[in-house]
């Protein structure tokens, strides 16, 4: 049996996941789990950095930036994670095995409980698995972009959560 102690001091027996706040020497499971996740969801994604230049990324500007906040197995190890940037949902990925676990659903709701004003994100057009994750959460969409606004550049989907969504 597997039990999940979150902030908000709940208990839920089998949850898939433990949350907690990243700390600085999470940045290698992270980036395990960055580059992972990246790879077998968006393996049509260019390759633009080396996995060192991620790593240091990971560790200057996510960690660094961002509040950032892990999914792991009761042993301690990552299975995902969710960064934010003030409103904006910078990140959430999961480890490629445990997709569709609900794991993305507790870090996505962590993140939507810490801005009661609304969250926004940017999500890949191609990326339809992540698109309707997004808008089972009861994200709509505020925006779509040509890809001139990110270093990939794809097109892309503003998404967004408002107070009365």
């Amino acid at each position: 049996m597997n039990i999940r102690l979150s902030v908000h001091a709940d208990v839920s027996l089998d949850a898939p996941a433990v949350i907690r706040p990243a700390v600085a020497h999470d940045a290698d499971a992270i980036t395990e789990v960055f580059l992972a996740s990246r790879a077998t969801a968006m393996p049509w994604l260019p390759d633009l950095h080396t996995d060192a230049e991620t790593r240091w990324w990971v560790e200057h500007v996510v960690l660094a930036e961002c509040t950032t906040w892990l999914a792991t197995d009761p042993d301690g190890s990552v299975v995902g994670f969710a960064a934010r940037r003030g409103s904006l949902l910078e990140h959430l990925y999961l480890r490629p095995d445990r997709r569709r676990q609900g794991i993305g659903g507790l870090l996505l709701d962590q993140l939507r409980a810490e801005r009661s004003d609304g969250l926004t994100l940017h999500v890949f057009a191609r990326n339809t698995a992540a698109r309707a994750f997004y808008e089972r959460a009861g994200a709509r969409v505020l925006a779509t972009g040509d890809g001139s606004a990110n270093e990939e550049g794809l097109p892309d989907v503003t998404y967004g959560w408002t107070p009365q969504t």
